[in-house]
């Protein structure tokens, strides 16, 4: 791969990490969702441990993408996960202790038949669902926004605010995105998975609820973007050979520069259209009971607007928002050419044989989930 030069390995790689964004909200996000909706969908026992088990033979290898997704970060742009995971330490935490409370309810939530033991589960669930959701989007807020962060002249990183500052205006309604998405991606997925009847019949009612939610809040983060305030430029002229240092690069703020490269370059209108269209195709899914319509529609509104974020920041990762200098991009802070080399020879080799055996899982565990199952069946939750 000798023939690939510094440039364009660094191009693969911020792609190959959208790639895995995108992977990550497309399989664990109806996980999260599912759980987000799992107290208001369904009522009974029965229905509660069908819905668990729509997700429970799976959640565990969806959770591959959130591994890999971070181990993207740590080996591919260093720089960008020691400043973002040492500032965002408390957010981390936070997604963490969420995170840690599904697999401990899946497996605990039926070890007593007492109906208060397994509502206390039921919610510890629902928080493992909603938290991080709305933790995700707020990152992504703060992201677009601009983190508080600087580096000095050894590279050192220091954060200048804490776990509250994260919660803007702004920041908020992306947090809220995130849940919308994830909430009518998990709707769809019930409506695949769990047999007909009312368990599916309210996901698809707040189904269509964070469809119409997400185009509107989509609307807004993206009137945000365009007037709000937001925004960061390279100033100069860049050199994507030259060896990674965050402060080579010279960098300014500027309002409204998130769509500069929509300016430039028309086609990438495809990834805010998928984003707004994908919504609709879902809400349309619901209203005419075409389930995969909606799925589809769901996972084009994740792709979509995942998609949308990436492309309007190229080629910026982490801008900071007290010391736009010290903004981390796609050319400043990447590993060396040797390791993405490696790195993008490891992941021809593997990443299909993920994706082969995911197929085959999902092939393997297909199927509609029903109550009667759930009260019968001594391996589910």
């Amino acid at each position: 791969m000798e023939f690939l030069d510094y440039e364009m390995m660094r191009v693969i790689w911020w792609t190959l990490l959208g790639v895995l964004l995108i992977g990550f909200a497309l399989t664990d996000g109806f996980d999260l969702g599912t759980a987000a909706l799992l107290p208001f969908v369904a009522k009974t026992d029965a229905e509660r441990r069908m819905v668990i088990n729509s997700v429970g033979p799976t959640w565990e290898g969806n959770q591959v993408w959130f591994i890999l997704g971070g181990g993207a970060i740590f080996a591919a742009w260093p720089f960008v996960y020691a400043v973002s995971f040492s500032g965002f330490y408390l957010a981390m935490f936070l997604v963490l202790a969420a995170l840690i409370l599904r697999p401990v309810g899946f497996k605990y939530r039926s070890k007593r038949p007492d109906p208060a033991w397994r509502t206390r589960w039921d919610w510890a669930l629902f928080v493992g669902g909603i938290v991080p959701a709305l933790v995700f989007g707020v990152a992504v807020g703060n992201v677009l926004s601009g983190a508080p962060f600087r580096l000095d002249s050894d590279l050192r990183s220091f954060f200048e605010g804490g776990l509250f500052d994260l919660f803007t205006t702004f920041t908020l309604v992306a947090g809220l995105l995130s849940v919308a998405m994830l909430v009518l991606h998990g709707s769809a997925w019930l409506a695949i998975k769990a047999e007909h009847g009312p368990v599916r019949d309210r996901a698809q009612r707040f189904g269509a609820i964070a469809a119409v939610a997400s185009v509107a809040l989509f609307a807004v983060g993206w009137a945000f973007m365009a007037w709000g305030g937001y925004g960061f430029r390279i100033v100069g002229v860049v050199d994507g050979l030259a060896a990674s240092n965050p402060l080579r690069t010279a960098s300014e703020a500027a309002p409204g520069a998130w769509l500069d490269n929509y300016d430039r370059h028309h086609w990438m209108m495809i990834a805010p259209l998928i984003g707004f269209v994908g919504p609709v195709l879902a809400l349309v899914g619901i209203v005419t009971r075409k389930e995969w319509a909606a799925f589809a529609g769901s996972s084009l509104a994740a792709t979509g607007i995942i998609a949308t974020v990436g492309l309007s920041m190229f080629p910026f990762i982490l801008p900071s928002s007290i010391d736009a200098h010290s903004s981390l991009t796609v050319w400043n802070a990447s590993s060396s050419h040797r390791t993405l080399q490696i790195m993008l020879f490891v992941t021809i080799v593997f990443l299909p044989i993920v994706l082969a055996y995911t197929a085959w899982v999902y092939r393997v565990l297909w199927g509609r989930v029903t109550t009667a199952q759930a009260t019968t069946h001594p391996d589910f939750y």
